[in-house]
């Protein structure tokens, strides 16, 4: 079926790779998979959307199960209607950060566990494309259901502000709009991009191409805002932006959220591998159990589950909430760092300045013909340090740290570095590239 079966998800280019057969065949295969009878299916705006439901629809229902129709959601929205509507499963149709063009479906089981390749995905592809589906003599209902009144209710018991911030929201045309929707009158909002445009007609709905933030960093400074918020096109991921218009990065974001949480009480909190130093320090300090994740979505819920985990942070710009059945909210992550800023009374540029405390090269990609060899060399040459595999390479030191991991989406190699002092990074950067460029 064209390579659209990924890791995480399915994706692909419409009507090209992914179409409204291959829709109703995925349909098709993801109820003789889970054994679903009541399946929610949420979409974003673009305008392919609307005709793969109904062609996905139509293969849930003719396979008998009952299919719960959301209409235009956020990702995260549709996770918390799989939980609270007690679903066998559920689909999300987007494709995320992705340009116009590309469309896709996010899985999961009941309680909005994920299917990735690993536990699933690759089943249903082997059932779509063999074909081998049977029509139920009984056919499944589609009924209609707002979540949104749900989720705002969800979102609004976690507001502890004691006043109206003011932040400026891009929303990349996209379905921040729906994820924000039932907590923004508790800001003063100075709106950008919120017109729904599936073609993303001012930029790219990715906060991790640092371009696509200039205009909101900008307008930040110019407003005098608190803070600023970026959405992805599916808004399960979010760049912050600080009262002064720098990024904050998203490894030290999952700090600034562990502290509010843990102004409650002593919790779990995971962190992930190329999560800065500051990240575990920070949580230990405020008197959270941290600990590291491999990276992806499917890894980091499952491990959160096995540890009874209330937060994880995800350098991807993903944040992951166990009262949203441990899945993404953004709202939640919107509604914590402001909640943060009302308890401290500090700026969100105080708030940072201390975790900024270390050297990182942030994520380098590379292409690489022979990955296994690459990795050889790396575990030869740092032997010297305390090695550990949970994904890919990492090797620490006492001033100094790597990981170097095989991409699960693309041909690439990633690596991250951070040291003590800006020297020393730079330095083994360069050291470690030369090995992975060869």
């Amino acid at each position: 079926m064209g390579g659209i079966f990924k890791a995480y998800d399915i994706r692909g280019i419409y009507p090209k790779e992914l179409n409204e057969k291959t829709a109703e065949d995925i349909g098709r295969a993801f109820v003789k998979f889970v054994g679903a009878k009541k399946v929610v299916v949420g979409r974003d705006m673009r305008p392919h959307s609307k005709p793969l439901f109904d062609a996905l629809a139509k293969g849930i229902t003719e396979s008998g199960a009952d299919v719960i129709d959301l209409g235009m959601c956020s990702t995260p929205m549709s996770y918390h209607a799989n939980g609270k509507l007690h679903a066998d499963g559920s689909i999300m149709i987007t494709a995320s950060h992705n340009p116009a063009e590309y469309n896709g479906f996010k899985l999961c089981r009941k309680q909005a566990i994920p299917i990735s390749g690993a536990t699933g995905i690759a089943d249903i592809e082997k059932i779509a494309a063999s074909g081998d589906f049977v029509s139920s003599e009984k056919k499944g209902s589609i009924s209609k259901y707002d979540i949104a009144p749900e989720y705002r209710n969800f979102l609004r018991a976690h507001a502890k502000m004691d006043k109206k911030l003011k932040i400026v929201v891009d929303y990349a045309n996209s379905m921040g709009s729906f994820e924000s929707a039932g907590i923004e009158d508790l800001f003063e909002i100075i709106p950008l991009y919120k017109e729904l445009d599936g073609t993303f007609p001012n930029h790219e709905a990715n906060p991790l191409e640092l371009e696509t933030l200039d205009v909101i960093r900008e307008k930040v400074k110019e407003s005098g805002a608190d803070f600023g918020a970026a959405f992805d096109g599916d808004a399960d991921r979010c760049g912050f932006i600080d009262n002064e218009g720098n990024i904050i990065p998203m490894d030290l974001f999952t700090a600034l959220i562990a502290q509010d949480i843990l102004s409650d009480g002593p919790a779990t909190i995971l962190y992930d591998l190329r999560s800065s130093w500051a990240v575990k320090e920070c949580i230990e300090q405020n008197g959270g159990k941290a600990i590291m994740s491999r990276v992806g979505h499917a890894f980091i819920k499952a491990q959160m589950r096995e540890n009874d985990a209330v937060f994880a942070g995800e350098l991807s710009g993903h944040y992951y909430f166990k009262e949203n059945f441990t899945t993404e909210s953004q709202g939640l992550a919107l509604i914590k760092l402001a909640n943060l800023i009302c308890k401290t009374h500090k700026k969100v540029s105080q708030l940072v300045a201390p975790l900024r405390k270390y050297f990182a090269s942030g994520e380098i990609n590379s292409k690489v013909q022979n990955v296994k060899s690459v990795l050889e060399k790396i575990k030869t040459k740092y032997a010297d340090g305390r090695m550990f595999e949970l994904d890919g390479i990492s090797v620490e030191y006492s001033n100094w740290w790597f990981n170097v991991r095989a991409s699960n989406t693309e041909p690439l190699m990633r690596l991250i570095v951070e040291a003590k002092d800006k020297a020393t990074m730079e330095a083994k950067r360069d050291e470690l590239l030369a090995i992975i460029r060869g």
